[in-house]
């Protein structure tokens, strides 16, 4: 048996959420039961899909060297999404900076602690987990104030990785949305909340984009490597959970790693262009040509 995590939902104040567990039980009653009576499909060739979330917005993911890159905020605390898109459930062992998300430690994926996905559910992972009622927030920061550092860890700075594994006797579950019934009044009052949010976020969007090239064009250049982008401990935040023992099996099925970094270095590595403040005189040069025209 692995030992392994399952995220409590907690209505008022978690951040860690599985979205489907409400689903699940009435869910099992509508499985079929071809599946029970045959081989469960193997699924290496559907990609898992692991997000970086800011204030609930995904980063843009920029795929280059062989890599997924996306850029680090300063000061900007962020969630792990994790979804897992099978009829059964999964295992994941999730690392930031190399270190267990759950308890710290620096240890192979099959020897990590892991977080229970449902079937067809998804978690959100906003924090290293302190006590089964207590987390502490991930944010951009630098490496020597990240947490890879206070404990001495700095080999892996900069990786957030998840390992994913299949429980080993798996009760698949065919999942049926009810929708639910939406009242006039609620719908009214959903409408005008819409409204206004869309109304701040393109004040907030424009704001951001005058300010961005300046703040983009003094990043540009090289910072010291105490400036390079890690992950912090932060606030702390209520989230209950709970342990249970699941049978998995000992070959991964996935394997998601994504590289952060802030733009500086994402220039540098060649991942996001180099911006300038007038014409670009290297592009010039790039589309001259061997020969001048006569006169």
């Amino acid at each position: 048996m692995k030992r392994v995590i399952i995220v409590f939902c907690c209505a008022a104040a978690a951040f860690l959420t599985v979205a489907t567990m409400s689903l699940a039980h009435w869910g099992t009653e509508a499985a079929v039961d071809v599946f029970a009576q045959r081989r469960m499909p193997i699924y290496e060739d559907r990609r898992f899909d692991v997000q970086i979330l800011v204030n609930g917005q995904a980063l843009e993911e920029y795929a280059a060297r062989g890599r997924t890159y996306v850029e680090a905020l300063a000061g900007a605390e962020y969630a792990v999404r994790i979804r897992n898109p099978f009829p059964y459930r999964v295992a994941v062992a999730l690392s930031v900076d190399g270190l267990n998300t759950i308890d710290a430690q620096h240890t192979s994926a099959w020897n990590a602690s892991k977080w229970v996905i449902e079937p067809y559910g998804s978690i959100e992972v906003a924090g290293w987990q302190m006590s089964s009622e207590r987390a502490r927030r991930f944010y951009f920061t630098s490496e020597s104030d990240s947490y890879g550092a206070k404990l001495g860890q700095t080999s892996n700075l900069g990786n957030i990785a998840a390992v994913f594994f299949r429980e080993r006797i798996p009760n698949p579950v065919t999942v049926v949305p009810r929708p639910r019934p939406i009242y006039r009044g609620e719908e009214d009052s959903k409408s005008e909340a819409r409204g206004k949010e869309s109304a701040g976020a393109g004040t907030a969007d424009s704001s951001r984009s005058q300010n961005a090239p300046l703040a983009r064009k003094e990043a540009i250049r090289p910072q010291p490597d105490d400036e390079y982008a890690a992950t912090g401990i932060g606030r702390s935040v209520h989230n209950d959970v709970r342990w249970v023992n699941l049978e998995l099996e000992s070959r991964p099925a996935g394997e998601v790693v994504i590289r952060y970094e802030y733009y500086s270095a994402l220039v540098r590595l060649g991942v996001m262009p180099r911006t300038y403040p007038g014409p670009d005189a290297l592009d010039r040069r790039e589309r001259a040509g061997g020969f001048s025209p006569e006169p």
